[in-house]
């Protein structure tokens, strides 16, 4: 076999065919870097490349002078997509409308917030509030924080909300999610049309580029939703 003529996504199938039949064994060193490019007849990289991708999905365990070895209890991780509201609201079949609440550059932002973001605590943040709407009735309260070195003044959220405008113009690179359950105080229960004291599904998320934050928002769904997502 000529060098190279497998891909990193080949070996990567072969290398998961093998754990998964036992052929590798939990807690087994498996074959070094140069084994396997000579068994396969391909470049180095390109084990590195397969075996690196494994890792992070949890099958292996690499560690520095230790080798490979299979894990012993292998992480599965959920992917998790930063989904468009409206389309959500859609794919329920209901109509959807959107209100914006608030949208001001505020120089009073909870230190919360700029840790969250990784910002140093003078810079002013854009706060852009938004309700979404489910056949009339509120689906999500959005409350978002915005880095105005990515976001700037001249990008409106009154026709379109934040979350669709980011997911469809911003990729982000990592960031952080917290689930949760908020009580509604007489302020919420008023925006989401329920009882004072009832139990809403809430998310707080903030997003990065390679090189800035983008931003930090908390949606607060109404009462009854419920969140699904596929584990891979």
């Amino acid at each position: 076999m000529k060098k190279g003529a497998i891909s990193w996504q080949s070996l990567r199938a072969e290398a998961l065919r093998r754990i998964c039949d036992q052929e590798w064994l939990p807690g087994e060193l498996i074959p070094n870097e140069a084994e396997l490019a000579q068994e396969f007849g391909c470049a180095r990289t390109t084990v590195n490349r397969a075996l690196r991708d494994l890792a992070e999905s949890g099958y292996l365990e690499r560690k520095r002078k230790g080798g490979t070895r299979v894990a012993l209890t292998p992480v599965r991780k959920a992917i998790f997509e930063i989904s468009i509201i409206r389309q959500d609201v859609e794919a329920r079949g209901q109509d959807y409308g959107y209100t914006l609440l608030s949208d001001r550059c505020d120089a009073e932002v909870p230190a919360s917030v700029h840790a969250a973001l990784r910002l140093k605590s003078a810079v002013p943040l854009r706060h852009v509030c938004g309700l979404h709407l489910a056949d009339g009735r509120p689906f999500c309260l959005e409350q978002r924080w915005l880095n105005p070195a990515v976001v700037g003044p001249e990008q409106k959220f009154d026709a379109i909300s934040a979350n669709e405008w980011l997911v469809r113009n911003l990729p982000f690179a990592h960031g952080t999610l917290s689930l949760y359950a908020v009580s509604a105080d007489a302020r919420l229960a008023q925006i989401m049309d329920c009882a004072v004291g009832t139990a809403l599904f809430s998310m707080d998320r903030t997003t990065f580029s390679d090189t800035h934050s983008i931003t930090a928002v908390t949606l607060i769904y109404g009462s009854g939703f419920r969140m699904e997502t596929d584990i891979n």
